[in-house]
């Protein structure tokens, strides 16, 4: 795992020579060794279509790609960090939560009506993240962002997790997504989003969800 949690809101990544890291622009706080940041014109790991694809879907964040020999200090906008550690599985994530991730991990996008179909659709719309999302699949360490602070709460087969859209962070593992109606007290106090839904998500993996509505 390149990624040491300094604090909440900070972490510092190990770079070896040989291997690359890409991070979120603006993000490198401090350094040390012989390291250099480069603009990446790709958008990370995933070539020229996996670009245009994440421009098509305004998933581009711009991004730096971070080489060398040394560790590097992380940290954006006084955001809270969590450090997600993947095993082959595939990460869904906001691109602009992401922090710094691994370059072995390949980068992608998809269409949020693939899960769930129109209501898929309909939850990009609710949460302001748009239709589309960032994917990172692979063997590596994703460092994102939150307000907050967050928490991982599992999805196993048979058990739904039920989380507020303006508090979804990321998910990750065979798992689907569907919005559903949900009326109730929070709606009924005032606490809610004004949109009176519930992100239901089933399968098996982890949802990750922040301490807060409040986008980044």
């Amino acid at each position: 795992m390149p990624f040491r949690e300094i604090n909440s809101k900070m972490v510092e990544a190990t770079v070896v020579p040989g291997q690359k890291m890409f991070s979120q622009r603006g993000a490198m706080l401090a350094y040390r060794g012989e390291v250099s940041f480069t603009p990446n014109i790709q958008g990370g790991q995933g070539g020229l279509i996996s670009m245009i694809g994440r421009r098509v879907a305004n998933e581009a964040t711009p991004l730096m790609t971070v080489e060398g020999n040394g560790t590097v200090m992380f940290g954006h906008g006084g955001h809270h960090i969590q450090v997600i550690n993947l095993a082959g599985d595939t990460l869904y994530v906001e691109a602009d939560r992401l922090l710094a991730f691994d370059g072995t991990l390949q980068q992608g996008t998809m269409f949020m009506g693939a899960q769930g179909g129109v209501m898929g659709m309909v939850r990009g719309q609710v949460t302001g993240q748009g239709l589309f999302t960032t994917t990172l699949k692979g063997h590596g360490a994703v460092a994102v962002m939150a307000h907050g602070g967050v928490i991982e709460l599992p999805i196993t087969p048979g058990r739904e997790v039920h989380v507020d859209p303006q508090a979804y962070v990321a998910h990750h593992g065979d798992v689907r997504n569907k919005l559903s109606t949900a009326l109730g007290w929070r709606d009924m106090v005032g606490r809610g989003s004004g949109e009176a839904f519930q992100l239901e998500l089933s399968g098996s993996g982890a949802v990750y969800v922040q301490a807060s509505e409040e986008k980044l």
